[in-house]
């Protein structure tokens, strides 16, 4: 990066990246989902607790599952944890979970509580209880009871301040009551967003992906005259000068009717998709510094535009480590939305056979596709992920 080396960059971060996120929960299996920078074999287990905060004897639940290698530092799973002796669990119980992870080469464990911190976070709190472990409850037997929490989309560099954070304060209110605290959480809008990035997103999101990947994704796009590159890599393409690429050679309409602004920094690669994943669920990837506006535009309006951005940015940055302890203690379930690609999502035929007539249209929309099923589709449904599953050879796939 402009101001840390890559390797740098990457040191500052804890193993892990994001998550842990509390994904499908029901009376016979929980799944967790997390996003690490190294491999590891995850143990997740599940304990019965008193209101209070006091886990009570061995676990309930247990399971294992090696991550999937999406890039040389990126390295995902969703575990599942299940009953060995036809357990179920309750409605009226605050259950805890714990993390064990399990160095492949050595066999050596370390804990959740071992690899939250780092040098740069010294302190992560995702529990509200003294004994730090992560705690959900199941949806209650009398729908009457039920506290279902609803969110659209989320847009980092959005006007306002992030609203999610506040989920965080409901559950903190209501820890230790099963029937008052929040039983799950259903986000059915854009989780992130492929066009309408702002240029200090964008600027994020491309040097975080190629850091993660551990190399440099060559984009199908074609040569608009003699002495260009045949193929882009991202950094070939910089914020705010992306609109002719998406909107002529990707086939997207979203730059179309004077909104070339939306698409100027739209995501292309598949490390942009990825990152951008883990910068809204978490404050850990996020860089110390930003450039300042007159490092990076050329025109006042354009630097003052930065910089505002920026300010934006560090509003939405300071209040992810609730979202980040919210996510962890409740079930979270998520849709993917027009934005994870681009705005006009198969708008019609036309659009389809346009953009996926055109390699790198066809090549964004394959990204975006892949992004969306590792980081939510995953936690949605992980039984369909599971061996001999289509979303398992689809995992097969995609690992680096």
């Amino acid at each position: 990066m402009n101001y840390q080396s890559q390797d740098e960059y990457l040191h500052d971060m804890p193993l892990i990246l994001a998550g842990p996120l509390l994904r499908h929960t029901e009376p016979e299996s929980v799944t967790v989902w997390i996003a690490l920078k190294q491999a590891y074999q995850v143990e997740l287990k599940i304990y019965d607790t008193t209101n209070n905060g006091t886990v009570l004897g061995n676990s309930l639940f247990q399971g294992r599952r090696s991550t999937i290698a999406l890039g040389k530092s990126l390295h995902i799973v969703a575990v599942t944890a299940r009953s060995l002796n036809m357990y179920r669990l309750r409605s009226d119980r605050i259950y805890a979970y714990d993390l064990q992870f399990i160095d492949q080469t050595d066999q050596t464990q370390q804990t959740l509580q071992q690899v939250l911190c780092s040098n740069r976070f010294p302190r992560i709190n995702i529990s509200y209880f003294a004994h730090q472990k992560p705690t959900f409850v199941l949806p209650p037997s009398n729908l009457q009871d039920l506290r279902i929490v609803h969110g659209s989309c989320r847009k980092p560099h959005g006007h306002g301040f992030d609203t999610l954070p506040i989920l965080d304060c409901l559950i903190e209110e209501t820890a230790n009551q099963p029937r008052q605290r929040p039983h799950q959480l259903f986000l059915t809008g854009d989780q992130i967003y492929g066009d309408d990035v702002s240029e200090p997103l964008l600027w994020v999101s491309s040097m975080l992906g190629d850091a993660l990947l551990g190399w440099e994704e060559r984009l199908p796009a074609t040569q608009k005259k003699p002495g260009d590159a045949a193929h882009y890599t991202p950094k070939q393409l910089p914020p705010g000068h992306r609109a002719d690429v998406v909107t002529h050679q990707a086939g997207f309409t979203a730059g179309l009717d004077n909104k070339r602004a939306k698409v100027a920094s739209h995501l292309l690669s598949l490390g942009e998709y990825y990152a951008s994943f883990l910068l809204i669920w978490s404050p850990v990837c996020w860089p110390n510094t930003f450039p300042q506006g007159r490092e990076k535009m050329k025109t006042r309006k354009a630097t003052q535009q930065w910089d505002q951005q920026i300010q934006n940015l560090r509003q939405f940055i300071h209040t992810l480590w609730k979202v980040r302890r919210a996510l962890a203690n409740i079930p979270m379930y998520s849709i993917f939305d027009d934005h994870d690609v681009s705005d006009d999502w198969n708008l019609n035929q036309a659009w389809c056979l346009r953009v996926l007539g055109q390699p790198l249209g066809q090549r964004v929309v394959q990204n975006a596709l892949l992004a969306y099923t590792v980081s939510q589709a995953w936690g949605n449904t992980p039984w369909q992920f599971e061996a001999n599953q289509s979303g398992e050879k689809l995992l097969m796939a995609a690992h680096d």
